[in-house]
């Protein structure tokens, strides 16, 4: 028989079995509004601000653009899978308190059995649940506020935020950027589409609506992961049919990432020397990204479905009011198309990286591979630290770059994982915590050394333990009673 619990009470025993959290133990500064700042307020954005509460680190701020919860992350409006595409089983946003973990909730609500019943967890229940988990936590979230530029002052950055039409600068000494997929530079969509209206044409980065997508003929370019959950959402919504067109003459199913999971090379993957963290993120793209074979399966039950391999898109055109699209000497017709063809790392496309972009060095500043494993895309990856800072390009020239931390996918070929996804959070959560705390105590260190050697008042003095206090004879003191 199942077993349900109080979710709440569960999870505030948790808490309590821990202790409360440290009071904030940073000395504030004058003209300084928040010691940190973290951008984008999904899953790791509220896992992270938890984590410096916990680390006794208070003046943290947590700002989104979208305009309300719902619209923060992916969960429910980019992201088109039935299930997460990583296992329950992996740590995720309570880092070391399980019992605020993705499993004590859906065991509390659903039971134990129905938890061993699933594999990987429904994307709208992970939804609920981060809501929970921000609710519960009490993680205040600014939404409708949106990173217009990161201007550096010295030992801080004044933040020119966007909120409600208007312009306004806050100053912060430390920002995590947990802005999501495109957060160091943008959808990638190829040069042969790029040019159709936005009427036939969406990035699956966009919102789309697939209701209007009833009984017409779609599109998709790539097959990764995200072109085929577009796929599939289209096929359910009635279209008429959908196409997918692949570059390569088979599928990708090999995770080859799958090789560097076990926790000797999880743990120490950041400090690898740069060759095999190059060789590692090259043999990823040369396999090519898998997608799950359950988004596979969901869309071949369709028999409208039609997938074309080894297929690039060499022209795409408007005709009588459809795209005409020409692939391998053949042209095809469809009156919508989506574009599943991922992200481009390029610093320069984000407007609010626009002070620090010249100045951060990247992958191909760092090392130089064998011709034979050169790659420009992995070449535009910042060169980050092992807690995820951007370093400097010249030494000594932008010293404040070690405070802004990469919590995205821009962090792949450092870090070796989808950084901003579940895999990424039991290392990188607490490192970026660790050096934000070794940062902050040694920027105030004179504080803090003062702090160390203040006078602390004793708790007793000499009269508790007087009388008990044994003295030799010949001190002047009664000798002991014979009790023989």
């Amino acid at each position: 028989m199942d077993e349900f619990f109080d979710v709440d009470g569960e999870a505030r025993r948790a808490l309590d079995l821990l202790g409360p959290a440290p009071e904030n133990w940073v000395p504030a500064r004058a003209g300084i509004d928040h010691d940190v700042l973290i951008v984008g307020g999904g899953q790791t954005g509220c896992a992270l601000a938890f984590a410096l509460r916990r680390a006794g680190i208070g003046r943290t701020s947590v700002i989104d653009a979208a305009a309300d919860a719902a619209g923060a992350g992916v969960w429910l409006n980019r992201a088109r899978m039935n299930l997460l595409r990583t296992p329950k089983t992996l740590v995720g946003p309570e880092i070391d308190v399980a019992g605020v973990s993705f499993r004590a909730w859906y065991e509390a609500r659903y039971g134990r059995d129905a938890y061993q019943s699933i594999e990987r967890a429904p994307r709208k229940t992970w939804a609920a649940y981060l809501a929970w988990y921000r609710a519960f936590l009490d993680i205040p979230v600014r939404y409708g506020v949106r990173l217009a530029r990161i201007e550096p002052a010295g030992n801080h950055f004044r933040l020119h935020l966007e909120a409600d039409g208007e312009t306004r600068v806050e100053t912060a000494r430390k920002v995590v950027l947990c802005n999501g997929v495109a957060g160091n530079g943008r959808a990638y969509v190829p040069e042969a589409l790029a040019h159709l209206p936005p009427a036939f044409l969406a990035h699956t980065s966009q919102a789309i609506d697939f209701a209007a997508l009833h009984g017409k003929s779609v599109a998709v370019i790539g097959a990764a992961a995200s072109a085929f959950d577009a796929a599939a959402t289209a096929l359910e919504a009635g279209a008429a049919d959908v196409h997918l067109f692949a570059r390569r003459d088979v599928l990708a199913a090999k995770p080859v990432s799958r090789t560097r999971g076990y926790p000797g090379a999880y743990d120490n993957y950041p400090g690898l020397p740069d060759a095999l963290r190059w060789s590692q993120a090259r043999r990823f793209r040369r396999e090519g990204s898998t997608p799950p074979r359950d988004s596979v399966e969901r869309v071949t039950r369709f028999a409208n479905f039609h997938l074309h391999l080894g297929a690039n898109i060499e022209a795409a055109r408007i005709e009588a009011h459809r795209i005409a699209l020409n692939v391998r000497g053949e042209v095809f017709a469809f009156e919508f198309a989506i574009a599943g063809t991922g992200y481009l790392i390029e610093l320069f496309a984000r407007p609010e990286l626009a002070d620090i972009a010249p100045h951060v060095r990247l992958w191909r500043d760092q090392y130089t591979p064998p011709a034979a494993e050169a790659d420009a895309g992995l070449g535009a990856h910042p060169y980050l630290g092992e807690a995820l800072e951007y370093t400097e390009k010249t030494p000594g020239a932008a010293p404040w770059l070690r405070d802004i931390h990469v919590y995205n996918p821009a962090g792949f070929v450092s870090a070796g994982v989808p950084v901003g996804d579940v895999p990424s959070m039991r290392r990188d959560i607490p490192a970026v915590v660790r050096r934000i705390s070794r940062d902050l105590f040694h920027a105030d260190f004179d504080a803090h050394a003062a702090r160390l050697n203040a006078d602390v008042p004793a708790d007793f003095d000499t009269t508790l333990y007087a009388a008990n206090v044994w003295h030799a004879q010949g001190q002047n003191q009664p000798l002991a009673q014979d009790l023989s």
